[in-house]
């Protein structure tokens, strides 16, 4: 990746170290066997796999999959030391993820937007691009840290590129039961994440978010598929997802060599971390995610925007194989865990029900509300 210069961008003068030590309690582990019941899933007969997608199982894991290896061992031996009853209920970390230096501007505001609201304890930036020069990592914490804000923003820097490190237990810098994983290129609005937050607070095991996905079985190929669903979803996205700091630990640290393995297909892909999360919670909550409809998500990142946010968009906009690759990573987190834990939910929590009935006023039709 070429280096681009920052325009205004100056931020502490030494490199932010990267964050080693977490401290979280023990919990019962993900058990990849343990009978499906009572929910809809399926497990449609499974196909020997492509050569291409073996070639990337292989790398799954016997090379990518060692990418954050060091870190781990740490971090998980802390984090079962964490109390998780003491963390704070009423508030939320924000954990945003960051790669692109074009995107550093946006990435800035969003950062603030989230630092203003008064559920956020705080905000950290989790830089994980390893090309970015260090004067402009430096630049882009001192930024942040400079900023004009109700709750303190740090940047952290990944060990490594792997998206795993999206989900690290992190208890030296997460104080809250809650925590909000997000995109850099997606704007929400306060209103729509304290309502989010309520929805959560009611239902703090299940995964919360305003993006939904579903999984799917193709009948006539075999295979498990990545789609959408006018009806239905099992799947929520990163781009702005609400989950218990504890389901961090159950993704890192948990799972033996399932997960080991399913991590590294992570790695191997560069893709699929919110899918296998969906996994993760699903199986410990054994129920589906929550969709929450809000007033205003702008998203940046979309491939469906015109002219230049069009072309500047993140990993997961490229399109072509990229539905594909996704219901391949569904197919191979089935083998890998020895079951299909995600379950569907259907429906949107709203946050007021107002009048539906369209009326004649004022030479235009209204909701017969409004006045």
């Amino acid at each position: 990746m070429s280096q681009e210069k920052s325009p205004s961008y100056g931020y502490l003068t030494e490199k932010p170290k990267v964050p080693m030590q977490f401290h979280f309690r023990e919990s019962t582990s993900i058990n990849p066997l343990k009978q499906n019941t009572n929910h809809e899933t399926h497990t449609p007969p499974q196909k020997m796999a492509s050569p291409v997608a073996m070639a990337i199982l292989l790398a799954a894991l016997f090379g990518v999959v060692s990418t954050t290896k060091s870190a781990v061992p740490h971090e998980c031996a802390a984090a079962r030391n964490q109390n998780h009853q003491a963390l704070r209920r009423d508030r939320v970390t924000v954990l945003m993820n960051g790669f692109s230096e074009p995107r550093i501007p946006l990435l800035h505001s969003l950062a603030v937007a989230y630092s203003l609201s008064p559920i956020v304890s705080s905000v950290l930036v989790l830089w994980g691009n390893p090309s970015t020069a260090s004067s402009v990592v430096r630049q882009l914490a001192r930024n942040l840290s400079l900023s004009t804000s109700s709750s303190p923003i740090s940047l952290l820097l990944q060990p490594s590129a792997s998206l795993n490190n999206r989900f690290l237990p992190r208890p030296d810098h997460i104080s809250t039961d809650a925590v909000l994983i997000c995109d850099d290129d997606v704007e929400v609005d306060s209103k729509s994440l304290e309502f989010a937050f309520r929805v959560w607070e009611k239902n703090p095991n299940r995964l919360v978010g305003l993006f939904a996905r579903s999984h799917d079985i193709d009948l006539n190929r075999r295979e498990w598929v990545y789609t959408v669903h006018p009806d239905r979803f099992s799947i929520v996205l990163t781009k702005f997802m609400l989950l218990r700091a504890r389901y961090l630990f159950l993704y890192t640290c948990v799972g033996g060599a399932g997960m080991a393995r399913a991590r590294g297909i992570v790695d191997a892909v560069r893709n699929c971390e919110d899918v296998l999360m969906n996994f993760v919670v699903a199986e410990e909550a054994q129920v589906g995610p929550l969709l929450v409809g809000a007033k205003r998500v702008r998203d940046y990142g979309d491939a469906r925007n015109e002219g230049e946010e069009g072309v500047r968009v993140g990993l997961s906009s490229r399109k072509g194989e990229h539905r594909k690759r996704r219901g391949w990573c569904i197919g191979e987190f089935h083998r890998a865990l020895g079951r299909m834990p995600l379950r569907y939910s259907y429906g949107k929590v709203v946050d007021d029900v107002g009048e539906q009935g369209l009326c004649y006023k004022g030479g235009k039709i209204v909701f017969c509300d409004q006045s």
